[in-house]
């Protein structure tokens, strides 16, 4: 029996297949729209629930989403032969095109898509960052 592992080249194979095409597999996709008043940032994040999601702005301009969730499947009956457990991370980061409103964002989460309104305002504020509690 080889000691190879299947998955673990299929993995490989898609880093690689990222790099060369300049796509991050791992990454948050997300889309970020002018509103005019506002920028509305949509995040796709499916097999999340909310609890596991961490929003975070800083300095005006910088929006950061995480997601962190694990899970594991268990048997009551008699010994494990194999017990698998099901971790996933994600992060991304996305500058904007300018400052926005920290007191006033807000952020959403439905059907597996995070949803942030960051209104927008002037160039002037404070540098401590803003955690966004997701609805």
């Amino acid at each position: 029996m080889s000691d190879r592992d299947p998955f673990a080249e299929i993995e490989r194979a898609l880093d690689t297949f990222g790099e060369q095409f300049g796509v991050d597999l791992d990454s948050v996709p997300t889309d970020i729209v002018d509103t005019g008043d506002a920028y509305v940032v949509r995040a796709d994040l499916p097999g999340f629930d909310g609890e596991d999601l961490d929003v975070q702005l800083a300095d005006e301009r910088e929006l950061t989403i995480s997601a962190d969730h694990s899970e594991s499947a268990q048997s009551s009956d008699g010994r494990y032969v194999q017990r698998e457990r099901r971790r996933q991370s994600v992060s991304r980061t996305v500058r904007l095109p300018a400052a926005v409103d920290e007191e006033d964002t807000s952020a959403s989460y439905d059907d597996g898509v995070l949803t942030v309104r960051l209104p927008k305002v002037s160039a002037d504020g404070d540098e401590d960052g803003t955690d966004i509690p997701v609805n």
